[in-house]
Formats: structure tokens, sequence, C-alpha cells
């Protein structure tokens, strides 16, 4: 492979969603952006690719995000995004291809933006700029307009009432007339009320102020989500804001041109009895302008068990109804119509969480609630995602009159920790500070009998395939184990897990992803696995439920047998047609049905474990721990075959060890450490069986500050011995053995970098040219690979290939990892985990 010339290419992105409400928008081109980490990621639910692009210009995480309404004749859409780095930031977004470049930078607010209101105005009104409003923990609400001409300016700042004063967590926006020319904006937070604001525009050229005209009580505790929406598609309509709240309900208000008389009269249904008897159910009478309205409390919805975080509208062309969407912490989203007969307002389709399975803990894969709920711009589609940082999405079947899931996207939800391929490249294993390991593939999508209907698109699309690991501590490290179907994580417990991968996943990945299977691999395998409540193990389970089993009835039959109830813990059994599936599991299956089953744990360490590798061909694992002294700044070795450490541990370091690698032919085993120095054991024939290693080489000062990372080249026609290590001290260094046994290393060449290095690897093998190719990632998220040339004891640089600004990541990149080579393809790829939370896979092809 030769890399001059070579273009890199986004194969794979994958974050999850941050947890604000206000942190993600549906855009009138069908393009989903939300914030994730310090980044903002752009999907299309249309398309099975997933995560488009990942732009990353927040220094904080991403609280708010909104797109501004975009004109027909536009080709680019304006995005709005803020969060804890208290600066607002506008992006263009290409509507033909999903590009997106940062337009502008607006500072004003002094504390992190927590919440996003756009007006959706028509382009025939009075007002010709696009008018915005932004919350800020600084307890400010500020007033913004757009122009394409002029730009962004700052219309007002409106400072919250009160002592102390209420932070804003929702604003809505709307026009109060068919023109434009008046506005309403309703503001809420850390109160229990609602206040209204209004506008008038009666010149296009003045200045726009709000002004309060009335505060709307009745909630019991912080309101969190505003909406207005227009009740009919009929000028001169009414509006409705609906509000929802932490004390679980929803309460819907009218806005009515005229007097309160008229607004009773044209209040079609209303519940006079409910409003009389639940308070908020005065008439406020509010002016914009010269014209007077009214606004009463229309409807009381009750239904949720738990916090209400969003409550949205939709009324379209293709729907022709006025329903409204509600996300709660109960695991549950509800779509709420108005009975034409009666006018109460009830549930028509409730999604979400199998009531059977509802009180189901994290520790069972329960959602954790739903943070928000977005309509699709043809109201047809919902989308919304949980604690998980995953999303899931549902489409409406008009013929059925029933919402049907599909497949979304998922990701980690905080630093991406540690990352391996499985040994023929079949699938990616990641691991994370968010607690949990998955396991990421190709799906083939060539099975016809899917119901997605984008099963028929690209046929080799990245998703997270399982969810082998959810652990109760943060991940630090992982490993597969060779050529086995199992792999050991390391985590903040002072002991390392190892899994296998069970029969209903090992069939789905194999349907899915094109792989074959031999029923011997698998033979001794259990079924699946669950999790019991509060437990940090996994455990095998050989039966799978039907569909249509009974658990009560289960559950009897195991007691009365004596047998471990554990197993039929209703909320995290694994049913038949959980996995019997042609496209990617929806993240509910992911959390319940798809964990590997824990055969094994290693014990011995002292503190969290830091690192760990398993051996090329999966006999042993070196594994450190944080340490502070000689005691605990050991590795130790483990065999797989009994379980059992190999003593005594080997020392070297006298902090904690960073990083271990074994050699390509596992002769070798390097590690560096916070003491600033490498070690290279070598594989002792006379001990515990030939599975032990000795020290043969330590270097106390392999660089001038800790060293992070280390990388083993593979094995050269000369017989020489190549590694890398990177440093805090801003170098790359390449070590080698000069006299062809590896028993000595010498510097070879330092490479100076502008920020400190925290990632290596080298590509597996040899290029066609002779050459090594070394990936390197840096604490400021660069990206650029290193093609070297070893010639007479010598190592020459022949290309550096520095990564286009737009691939690299907002922070450090923490770990890099090639995929191994498949058959004869020229296209190579290259793993990445972030800091940031997001897994990347980037493809290198050479022109």
């Amino acid at each position: 492979m030769k890399m001059f010339e070579t273009t890199v290419n986004s194969q794979y992105l994958s974050a999850g969603a941050n947890r604000w409400p206000g942190g993600s928008d549906w855009s009138q081109d069908g393009i989903v952006a939300f914030g994730a980490d310090t980044n903002v990621c752009l999907w299309t639910p249309s398309e099975s690719k997933g995560v488009s692009a990942i732009l990353s210009q927040h220094t904080g995480a991403v609280r708010a995000v909104k797109f501004l309404p975009r004109w027909d004749d536009e080709k680019e859409a304006i995005l709005l995004s803020g969060g804890d780095d208290k600066v607002l930031k506008a992006w263009t977004v290409s509507v033909e291809d999903g590009t997106a470049s940062l337009r502008d930078s607006l500072e004003g607010h002094t504390e992190p933006i927590n919440c996003l209101a756009v007006l959706k105005a028509h382009r025939g009104g009075s007002l010709r700029r696009r008018i915005f409003v932004t919350g800020g923990a600084d307890c400010t609400f500020k007033v913004w307009a757009y122009d394409a001409q002029d730009g962004f300016a700052l219309l007002q700042t409106i400072k919250t009432s009160g002592n102390p004063r209420w932070i804003p967590l929702e604003v809505g926006l709307s026009p109060l007339d068919d023109e434009g020319n008046r506005l309403i904006m309703a503001v809420c937070g850390t109160t229990n009320k609602v206040q209204i604001f209004t506008a008038s525009v009666e010149d296009a050229d003045k200045g726009l102020q709000f002004t309060l005209q009335a505060t709307l009580p009745g909630h019991e505790s912080w309101v969190r989500s505003l909406d207005f929406v227009r009740e009919k598609n009929e000028p001169g309509s009414d509006i409705l804001l609906a509000s929802a709240s932490q004390d679980k309900y929803i309460r819907i208000w009218r806005i009515h041109q005229g007097s309160a008389l008229s607004a009773l009269n044209n209040a079609t249904g209303l519940d006079l009895t409910m409003a009389s008897m639940t308070l908020g159910n005065k008439m406020h009478k509010i002016t914009a302008g010269s014209t007077n309205y009214c606004i009463m409390f229309e409807a009381l919805l009750l239904g949720h068990e738990d916090w209400i975080y969003t409550a949205k509208w939709s009324l379209t062309a293709e729907t022709n109804k006025l329903q409204l969407l509600s996300a709660s912490a109960d695991n549950s989203l509800s779509v709420w119509e108005s009975d034409p007969e009666s006018g109460i307002w009830i549930t028509v389709a409730r999604l979400g969480e199998v009531s059977r399975e509802k009180g189901a803990t994290t520790a069972t894969g329960s959602i954790g609630g739903f943070w928000t709920g977005h309509w699709s711009p043809q109201g047809t589609s919902i989308l919304t995602f949980g604690r998980t940082g995953g999303w899931r999405r549902w489409d409406y079947n008009r013929s059925d009159d029933a919402w049907k899931q599909h497949h979304a996207i998922s990701g980690h939800t905080r630093a991406v920790t540690g990352i391996s391929w499985s040994h023929d490249g079949s699938y990616l294993l990641s691991t994370s500070s968010d607690q949990t390991t998955r396991l990421h593939a190709q799906w083939t999508g060539a099975s016809s009998s899917s119901s997605s209907p984008s099963s028929s698109a690209d046929s080799q699309t990245w998703h997270e395939m399982s969810r082998p690991q959810i652990h109760g501590y943060d991940l630090n490290c992982i490993s597969t184990l060779g050529p086995t179907t199992s792999f050991v994580s390391g985590a903040d417990e002072k002991l390392m897990r190892v899994f296998t991968q069970p029969k209903a996943v090992a069939h789905m990945l194999s349907r899915l992803t094109d792989t074959s299977i031999t029923e011997s691999e698998i033979s001794s395998a259990p079924d699946a696995a669950n999790m019991p409540v509060l437990g940090l193990s996994n455990k095998a389970i050989d039966v799978l439920v039907d569909d249509d089993a009974d658990l009560s009835t289960l559950e009897a039959s195991a007691a009365n047998s004596n047998a471990d109830r554990e197993a039929l813990d209703p909320a995290s059994m694994v049913r038949k047609s959980a996995l019997d599936i042609s496209h990617p599991p929806f993240e509910e299956s992911l959390s319940r049905h798809t964990l590997w089953p824990e055969v094994e744990k290693l014990y011995g360490h002292g503190y969290e474990i830091s690192c760990l590798a398993a051996s090329h061909d999966g006999k042993i694992i070196a594994s450190a721990c944080k340490a502070s002294s000689l005691n605990h700044a050991v590795i130790r070795l483990f065999e797989t075959d009994k379980w059992t450490e190999i003593r005594p541990p080997l020392q070297a370091h006298s902090l904690t060890v960073a990083r271990v690698r074994f050699s390509p032919d596992d002769r070798f085993l390097v590690s560096v450490g916070r003491d600033r120095q490498w070690a290279v054991f070598e594989k002792d024939g006379e001990a515990q069986g030939g599975m032990g290693y000795k020290l043969v080489q330590a270097n106390p000062k392999g660089h001038t500050r800790m060293i992070l990372d280390a990388a083993w080249a593979p094995l050269l026609e000369g017989k020489e011995r190549v590694f890398a290590t990177a440093g805090r001290d801003k170098q790359v260094k390449i070590w080698m053995s000069k006299d062809g046994e590896g028993q000595q290393f010498e510097l070879a060449k330092a490479i100076a970098e502008e920020q400190p290095v925290t990632a290596l690897d080298f590509l597996p093998e040899v290029t066609k040219d002779g050459n090594l190719v070394l990936a390197v990632g840096t604490e400021a998220g660069k990206l650029f690979v290193l093609t070297l040339k070893i010639a007479n004891g010598e190592v020459e640089i022949v290309e550096t290939l520095v990564f286009k600004k737009e691939l690299w990541l907002p922070k450090a990149v923490l770990q890099l990892a090639w995929r191994p080579k498949r058959g004869d393809r020229e296209e190579r790829e290259l793993a990445i985990a972030g800091e940031d939370a997001s897994l990347r896979i980037y493809s290198l092809k050479s022109q």
C-alpha cells in the first residue's frame, strides 16, 4: 500500500446525544442536529449511514441546538448551537450534500446557554429578519435577529425577575397574526410560572422590543418545555401554548385575539369543569401593539408518571391533525389529540417501554427516561433518545394506524477510553467512561425481508450491533482475546472481567454482517446473557423465551423447582424475536438482549485497572493498575487456559503503567508509564511453562515527561524490531534493535510535535515498498500518518499525511487502532477513540 496522494474519508462516526432536552432539532430538510459532548452531530434519519458530520468548534458541552427557518430559494440552512462555553455558534449547512461550516460566533451570555427558540414566521410578513431567542444560566434571555445580508444582531436583553432570579430552561416564540407584525414569547425555567412577553413590528426598520404582559400560574414545579402552534391551518386561528413541567402535567393555554368571552365561544369542547377545579384558570389580558388578546387555561393533561421534559406540537398537511408529543422520564412518549366530540385531550399512542418491563433498573438496561421528543417535518416520524445516548425512531403506518419502530443510531456519552478489533477485523469493540462496552460492525443490508425501508441502501454501513457489557464502574481498557470471540476489559475496580460471545448474538452478527460461523465455534457458548438487578456480572442463560410466553407462569415454575429466579427477571429476559432480526438492533435490544456472559474474573491488582493487552494468540493477558509506589506499579500476567496468574509480576516501573503492548509474534512485551520510562520484556522459555516474561531492557529516561502510548511495528525482513513511544514532552520516538535479536533497543528517530502525543499505532503490515506506516494522535485532537523507511539501521520519514482539520477531534485522541487487513483491498481503515466521546473510523485510500 502506497501512502502517497492518499485520501482520508469518514467511514463511521458515532457519538451519543447530550442529556439536554433542547440539545437537538429536526430541520425542515430532514436533517437532525444534536449536541454530543462539545460537538454538534448531523444525521439524516431517512438514510442508513448514520452520523454524516461532526462539527467541532465548541469548547464546552452543547446544550441547545436549533435550525433557523429556511426560505425555499436558499441553498443553505442556518444552524444555531450553544452550551457551556457561553458562545452561540452559527453554522451553514448545505441542503444538497449536508456539508457544514462555521459562519459566526456570537458572544453575549456570561454563563452557559441553556435554551434556544426560533420564530417560525413566513417570508411574506413585515418582519424580514429572522428572530431567535437564547436563554442562559446568567438569568437572561437575549433576542437576536439574522439577516442574510447584514448577519446577526443583538436586539434586546431581558433579565429574569425575583430574588433570587430564576434560570431559563426553555423559551417559545410565535407570530400572533398572519402577517407576522405582532409576536408572542413564552419563557420558563427554575420556577413554576410561565411568563408571557409580546412585541409589535410597526415598521421593519425599527427595533424590536418585548415587554412582559402576563404570568401564567398553575404548575407545581419547574417548567421544562414550551411550544406554540396555530390551532388550525386557517387565517385568524387561535394559538395554543403547551407547557410541560416536572410536576408530571402538561397545561394547554389558548391565546385568542379579542375578549375572553369570544375566546370561550371559540374554544369548542372546552372542559370548563376541569378548568374550574384547577389552578390557573384566570383569563389573562395582554396587548401587542394596539391589538388586544386574552390567554385562557384550556386543558390539563394527565398520564405521565415522572418529569416531562418536552411537549411539542405537530400540525402538517400530510397528517391534517393537531397532535402533541410529550417525552417523559417515565420511559414513555405520548401522542395526544383532542377528541372532536368532547374536546377532551386523550392519548392516542404511547411509545417506549413495555408496561411489563416498567421499573427495570439501569443495571438491566432501562433507558433511564426520554430526554426529548421530535416530530419529523411531515409529522409522520418520531425521534427520541434516552440516558444511554442512543436514538429511537418510530414511523407512522397509515394502513395499520400504528407506529412502527425502525433502527436509529447510538454512541458513547463519555470519553472512549479503549478500542480493540476482532482478530479477523469483522467488528470493533469500544469501551468508555460511560460504563459500557459496545460492538460495532458493518451491516450488509442484503436481506430483502428487512422491515426497514433503508435496508436496500448502502450495503456496507456501520452500526452498533451489540452492547456486551453494562457496568457499574467507568471502563478504562479492552482487548480481544486472539482468534476467539472473547474479550477482557478493565475498569475503575481492582479486577478484570472476561466475556464470551453467546449463541444468539453470534447468529445475529453472522446474519447481519454476512460472516460465517461454525456450530463447533459456539457449541459450548450459552444461548444468551442477562444481568441481575444491582449486579455487575452478566450471567449466562440457556433459555430464550418465546414472545407469547407468560413470564409470571415461568417465574412460578422456577420458584416451585428451586430454580434461579434471577435468570427469569422479566426486565432482562432475552426473547427469541429480539435478535432474530434483519436490521441492526433497536436501542432497547442493545441494552437488554445483546449482553455477553461473563466467564471469568481476574484478581490481583490493588487499585483501578489502567491498561491491559492480550497476546496475539490469546493465551496471555498483561495488565497494570494505577500506582504511586513500586509495589503496585507492576505488570501482572494471566494465562487464559486455567485463568491463573503467572508469577512473579513484572517489575520495572515506579508509577502508573499507561500502556502495555505485545510484539506481533508475542515474543516481547513493551510497557510505558508515568515515570517517563519504557521497559521491554522477553518471553522466558524456562518460566511458567514457557509463558513467563523477563526484563531485558529498561530506559528510565525514554522521554522527559510521562509516556502515554507505545506501539510495535510489524516484523521487517531485515529482522530489525521497531517500536514507537509517545510522550507528554511532545515527542514521538522510534526505537530499533540493530542486532536482530531485539534485546537492546536504541533511539533511531525523534519526531517533534506541537502538542503532547497521546496515541500511536502501526499498520499491521509492511507496505509493498517495505515501509512502515504509523498513525499518530495528539492531545489537541490532531491526526496524522507517518510513512517510515528503514534502511541501513536508519529511520527516514518518507511522507507525513496530516488529516484535514475538519477530521480532527476537539479533544485528546485516546487510542488508535488499524483494522486488520481483509482480503486484497487497498483501502485501510483506522479507528479513533476520542476524549470527546466520539468513536470514528476513517478510511485511507491511495490514489
